[in-house]
């Protein structure tokens, strides 16, 4: 049973607090994206919002409603970015003490935030898990409230807000398109837009190894963990409020791998211009790679946050363009002599590559005595620039071989 506190009449009313407190955020159709896509796409951009996350909504709507009392002892929330900068966020605001219980393994600049924001961080253990044990710990011996990230009425309707404002903008959407943690997003935008359209259909989106929410509503158990770049929703366990209202109200879930984030992240730069972490991108990413599901209809997607580590962002863009064969990396033997190394560069420079890095392999025992390897990384127009390149190089009588082995036809 769902639980009794969260209703579309408490997120209408919420609807209008977060409008008062200034956080609503652009709804936008995408011509470049939709093209992409070959369906009609449109993005809620809460990768705008003050702290650049959706969160600072429930947290608004959690901390707003403390008594006295509450607010003077102050609050509590573990989180390793997001969630922490929301609570902090309005905590500051509203002059509410607040400790943010962190994983030892948060980065410097997600902490930094947090900090800047007011709050008191406590970095704890190796997870979210024993971060929430010392949350929970830290409420009852000093009376904090607990502000959970995800698995709280108040969290979930604040976030359902986010749906009001979306088909205010665009009332004929056939689908929304929601990234999932815990589940406390769409939970909430599912009620919401449900109540509203009944007919609307609401997908989810999980990372692939941390599909949680799958399994759980599947009845399965599956090893989750690993690296990801979609860390916003990395959550291993699903919510017990969340699953019960996805159960009711979610068509279906993806899960989307990470090349696929990583180069959804990439195409809301370059086509939008909008940066977008690795959770955000989730939606789009499903789109991409399920068109089959989604043609024909006018697809909502939520730009859930565009909190990204900017070396993170770089080594996206990076690893985006070897896939897409506009860097790449040749191994070409050439004859130890003087000249040749010129004559290379020329062939290359003749046909429009960009050299970036050159690096020489003379001393290692597999390579002849006479002849020298050469590396060259070089910037490409796409993978029929490169074979275009590598013919002229043969033809010249410098054989090569691609070692940028993840280049993908255009």
């Amino acid at each position: 049973m769902v639980d009794p506190l969260i209703t579309f009449e408490r997120i209408e009313m919420f609807q209008k607090v977060v409008s008062e407190a200034g956080l609503n955020t652009p709804a936008i159709y995408s011509p470049e994206i939709s093209q992409i896509c070959g369906t009609e796409i449109f993005l809620k951009l809460e990768n705008l919002q003050p702290t650049g996350s959706f969160k600072v909504r429930g947290a608004l709507l959690k901390l707003s409603g403390l008594d006295e009392d509450e607010r003077a002892r102050g609050v509590v929330a573990m989180s390793a970015g997001n969630h922490a900068q929301g609570v902090a966020y309005h905590a500051q605001n509203l002059g509410i003490p607040a400790t943010i219980v962190m994983p030892t393994n948060t980065p410097f600049t997600k902490i930094n935030r947090t900090e800047s924001l007011g709050a008191k961080v406590i970095l704890v253990g190796e997870s979210l898990s024993d971060s929430q044990e010392e949350a929970d710990r830290l409420s009852k011996s000093d009376g904090l409230t607990f502000v959970h990230p995800y698995d709280d009425p108040d969290i979930i309707s604040g976030q359902g807000t986010i749906a009001l404002e979306f088909i205010d903008a665009y009332p004929d959407l056939d689908t929304i398109v929601v990234p999932i943690g815990g589940g406390g997003l769409i939970a909430g935008i599912s009620i919401a837009a449900k109540s509203r359209n009944p007919n609307i259909e609401i997908f989810g989106v999980e990372a692939a190894q941390y599909a949680s929410m799958k399994a759980t509503l599947a009845g399965e158990e599956i090893e989750l963990g690993g690296p990801t770049v979609a860390e916003g929703i990395a959550v291993k366990a699903a919510g017990h409020l969340t699953r019960k209202i996805i159960a009711e109200h979610v068509q279906d879930i993806f899960v989307a791998d990470e090349a696929d984030l990583e180069s959804a992240m990439q195409i809301y730069l370059r086509e939008q211009r909008i940066v977008v972490e690795g959770a955000g991108a989730a939606p789009l990413a499903a789109v991409i790679a399920h068109t089959a599901a989604f043609e024909g209809k006018k697809i909502g997607l939520i730009v859930s946050g565009g909190n990204v580590d900017s070396r993170l962002l770089s080594s996206v863009l990076l690893r985006g363009l070897v896939r897409e064969g506009k860097l790449v990396r040749l191994r070409i033997e050439i004859a130890d002599e003087p000249g040749r190394l010129s004559g290379l560069t020329e062939i290359i420079g003749n046909h429009g590559g960009n050299i970036v890095e050159v690096l020489h392999q003379r001393l290692f025992y597999d390579v002849p005595l006479k002849s020298t390897e050469v590396d060259v990384t070089m910037e490409t127009r796409d993978q029929n620039h490169v074979t275009e390149i590598q013919t002229a190089l043969v033809k010249a009588g410098y054989p090569s071989r691609l070692l940028s082995d993840s280049v993908v036809q255009n």
